[in-house]
């Protein structure tokens, strides 16, 4: 009698850092000590991947680490394949650039294929970017909404703020937003001249790094207050009351 298939592995979903950090300052034991056991991974840039698991300390060597290429750009019907080592009863790691997989990250696509290949999911604690930005902001945790990146163009951009703006008045729902690095200090710009001095904006700059930097105050008080300095600083923004 011949023997079936093997059973699925697991989907690892592990956390990345925000940053140029110790890994232990920042993950809990058993996530490091998962990751650093996985020798398949799914991963957003390879480059990126091979220095956070660097950084771990894998039990492999890196040459012997396989990582497939994960992103906005994956057709949707190569999202499934990648899947195959669990299918053939390896534990696979999803890793994102930065935080967690599946939250402002392609990798929400591998996740619901492993749920309907009947692979188990298991998510690995570690920090986000948009927890600890609201965590931290003082504004409304019970309800919210994360928008990724805003308009690059002054006058589409002005209009999207005054839509969150009006969210915000409408239900209370804290309101999530990024921007590309070099862009930070016109997207403050953008906030301070656009919206109601009412509304209350936080800015969460380098979240878990020892440069880690959080104001959150009326839009009025930011105007009268000089501004940080964010060029080239991982930040995220949120807009209530």
């Amino acid at each position: 009698m011949s023997a079936g298939p093997p059973a699925p592995g697991r989907l690892y979903l592990v956390p990345n850092l925000l940053g140029i950090v110790p890994p232990e300052a920042v993950l809990p034991q058993k996530t490091i000590d998962i990751a650093r056991r996985l020798r398949y991974f799914v991963v957003e840039t390879p480059k990126v991947a091979r220095q956070f698991l660097k950084s771990l300390g894998s039990d492999h060597a890196l040459q012997t680490l396989h990582l497939s290429e994960l992103n906005e750009h994956t057709p949707p019907d190569r999202v499934e394949p990648l899947l195959a080592p669990a299918m053939s009863g390896e534990d696979l790691g999803l890793l994102s650039d930065a935080g967690c997989p599946g939250v402002a990250d392609p990798g929400a696509a591998l996740v619901a294929a492993a749920h309907r290949a009947g692979v188990a999911v298991a998510p690995l604690v570690g920090p986000s970017a948009v927890l600890l930005g609201l965590m931290a902001s003082g504004l409304n945790g019970q309800t919210f909404a994360f928008h990724g990146y805003l308009a690059a163009k002054p006058q589409p951009r002005a209009a999207e703020l005054k839509a969150l703006e009006s969210e915000v008045v409408r239900t209370g729902a804290t309101q999530l937003f990024i921007e590309a690095p070099y862009r930070n200090e016109a997207m403050i710009d953008a906030v301070l001249s656009t919206c109601s001095p009412a509304l209350r904006f936080c800015v969460a700059v380098d979240l878990s790094l020892p440069s880690e930097q959080i104001v959150s105050r009326p839009i009025g008080a930011w105007r009268k207050a000089p501004k940080p300095a964010l060029a080239k600083r991982p930040a995220i923004f949120l807009l209530g009351r």
